[in-house]
């Protein structure tokens, strides 16, 4: 998917809500427990059900290795409905969360983005760039796919490393601008968590044009508000993703109904966000 495309999704469904699909069989409805692929199942119902209020969909891959062969079973059964229910509807993210030795990440790329090998085909997948260069760059190398590399996280232990500087630049600056070598704003994005909203400022002066993948909004407690006003550029120019408050909106039969509402609800803030801005 190029970024005019999906530009084009954010601008046609005024949504830029990214749905994570984080299912944990401790937390779905009971009643799913006795088929056959209770993870997919739920994942289906998830995904007719907010559709056309989402922009995107973001299994995070923990949450299906866990469960050996079955998880990665109702993972590639996931992706492969997305791709074939949706087609050209929505963005797929790989929330993975990779990075090698060259070679290695090559496979890890390969893993993602072919599904003449892997029967995955995602748009995009969150990358660690620790390693640097040689263990970013083989993903970068399929056309119309995507990395997300990690920059500013939302959780706490961020600060262990994420803000260590030279006086010049702080860590996660660092991987903002060294990447910018590696890739363009139409093949890279990058993570930053709204539970730092303010400092979306600071990243927009080093990437105004980049694409942002946008976590923490909800359980979490980041405000979308917030987001909006520190990272929201002339394309919109963010993907914010919701997870726990829409997946798990109730725990009994109507757990798909209860997804969808509060899918409309924050489809709805981020539809005046985007008048706001003179984007739609």
């Amino acid at each position: 998917m190029t970024r005019a495309d999906l530009i084009n999704l954010i601008t046609g469904k005024k949504s830029f809500l990214c749905i994570g699909l984080d299912t944990d069989l401790t937390k779905v409805p009971s009643h799913l427990l006795a088929l056959e692929d209770p993870i997919f199942e739920f994942n289906k119902s998830i995904i007719d059900a907010t559709h056309d209020l989402a922009i995107a969909y973001k299994p995070n891959f923990a949450f299906y290795e866990c469960y050996g062969t079955k998880g990665w079973l109702s993972l590639t059964k996931t992706i492969r409905y997305l791709n074939d229910a949706y087609p050209g509807q929505l963005f797929t993210i790989a929330d993975a969360k990779r990075g090698d030795i060259g070679n290695t990440s090559q496979q890890y790329a390969r893993a993602m983005f072919d599904p003449a090998s892997s029967g995955m085909n995602f748009d995009a997948v969150t990358v660690a760039p620790y390693m640097g260069e040689d263990s970013v760059k083989p993903f970068l190398s399929y056309p119309g796919k995507w990395i997300i590399l990690l920059a500013l996280t939302s959780n706490k232990g961020a600060a262990d490393f994420q803000f260590y500087g030279n006086g010049n630049q702080k860590l996660f600056e660092q991987v903002l601008t060294k990447s910018q070598l590696w890739g363009s704003n139409e093949n890279t994005m990058y993570v930053a968590g709204a539970t730092r909203a303010e400092m979306l400022g600071d990243i927009r002066k080093i990437v105004p044009d980049h694409f942002l993948l946008v976590p923490g909004v909800g359980a979490q407690g980041g405000s979308l508000q917030e987001v909006a006003k520190y990272g929201l550029n002339r394309d919109c120019g963010l993907i914010v993703n919701s997870s726990r408050n829409i997946i798990y909106a109730s725990n009994g039969a109507d757990f798909a109904e209860k997804a969808r509402s509060e899918s409309i609800r924050i489809q709805q803030e981020m539809e005046q966000i985007l008048k706001k801005g003179g984007i739609i």
